[in-house]
């Protein structure tokens, strides 16, 4: 089979993208759909953040997307951190066929990633990002069992995008009542913060390495 593989160029999904492509022999990567100018039977669209035109969607067979819930519920924006805020952490992957439509393609297959329930943000992207790899190499490997998908059932609901001011914590809540926010911050890009008497503070959680530090 011809694959290849899509993602958004600076972001962090990058160097699993990279770690798929070694894994899938043959197949190509690439950061723009404008610059694929071949047909593959196998095309999975992974963190990308551009809407790709239908003309581009005909050229592949498969044009598949993993999403972190369990469609039609979570459609949208960063629904596995939306879930971890909601105290979930049995997240249900949906793979599915690229389509028009916000996240409404039929679905190829399901599967849960369960977490810990204490990990911090690099933690749940790497848990996320493998989970995916897995998914994809799984479809490939076992591909007559997943290659017809079935139309979306259920309800459908859908998360906003996140913004940095989503970081916000309540001073009046306690941390273990917000620890679910601070799994999902990122120090660097979006870290927590809070004000107080007008003073805007910024906080920063990692683990400690030992019980001295």
């Amino acid at each position: 089979m011809k694959i290849a593989i899509l993602t958004s160029q600076n972001q962090w999904f990058i160097p699993y993208a990279e770690e798929l492509n070694k894994k899938i022999q043959n197949s190509k990567l690439f950061f723009n759909h404008f610059l694929i100018n071949d047909n593959f039977d196998i095309l999975f669209i992974l963190s990308y953040h551009k809407i790709i035109e239908e003309k581009y969607l005909k050229n592949n067979k498969h044009n598949i997307v993993v999403h972190a819930s369990d469609l039609p519920a979570g459609k949208g924006w960063a629904p596995m951190f939306w879930q971890i805020l909601e105290g979930k952490n049995d997240i249900v992957f949906s793979m599915f066929e690229a389509s028009n439509g916000v996240d409404d393609g039929d679905i190829y297959m399901k599967k849960t990633l369960h977490l810990d329930g204490d990990e911090l943000n690099h933690e749940l992207r790497d848990k996320q990002a493998l989970f995916t790899i897995d998914m994809c190499l799984e479809f490939i490997n076992n591909y007559e069992i997943y290659k017809h998908p079935k139309a979306q059932k259920g309800e459908e609901s859908f998360y906003p995008k996140r913004s940095t001011k989503d970081s916000e914590l309540d001073i009046q809540k306690t941390i273990n009542e917000q620890f679910n926010l601070l799994r999902i911050v990122d120090n660097e890009e979006y870290p927590a913060f809070f004000y107080k008497n007008g003073q805007k503070y910024i906080l920063k959680i990692e683990k400690a390495d030992n019980e001295n530090r």
